[in-house]
């Protein structure tokens, strides 16, 4: 019984000591050491804000089949400079455009475009873009709505 716990304890052992052959800090991927150098600066500097005019856009009433164009305005209010790095539409029916890898200065304007094509979406309309920033948030959200006027004629099913 005995050697049975022994050699079920050194097999343990000696699987556990040799199964991390890599120290801690060979494991470490130099982009999470550069990302976690630039929040540690930002904490320090101050972070930056982005503030939307209008975090939502109400197109009113459309005609299905027509593409609605527009934008969200916004200011960077922080005290470092703000980098937009991705915006996602909640469908593939919205594409967002804006200005990749252009840092705001504290006080700058920037603008968040859009184009939401409303072919088969009759009806109510609420989409949403997410922002992906360098805020302390790291997300913020606007809204697209409005109403789509069905087209008699439409391929698709209503």
């Amino acid at each position: 019984m005995n050697k049975k716990i022994i050699t079920v304890f050194t097999i343990f052992f000696v699987v556990f000591t040799f199964s991390c052959k890599k120290n801690a800090s060979e494991k470490v991927d130099d982009q999470d050491v550069k990302l976690a150098n630039e929040k540690a600066l930002l904490a320090k500097v101050g972070f930056p804000e982005i503030t939307f005019d209008n975090l939502e856009y109400n197109f009113g009433t459309v005609n299905e089949g027509d593409k609605v164009e527009g934008y969200f305005e916004f200011t960077n209010t922080g005290k470092s400079d703000l980098i937009i790095t991705a915006a996602k539409a909640s469908c593939g029916c919205t594409v967002p455009e804006y200005d990749k890898d252009k840092p705001l200065k504290p006080g700058e304007k920037g603008k968040l475009k859009f184009v939401f094509d409303t072919s088969g979406k009759p009806e109510n309309q609420n989409k949403s873009i997410s922002v992906y920033c360098n805020t302390k948030r790291q997300q913020e959200t606007v809204n697209i709505k409005g109403y789509v006027k069905p087209n008699p004629n439409s391929l698709y099913k209503h």
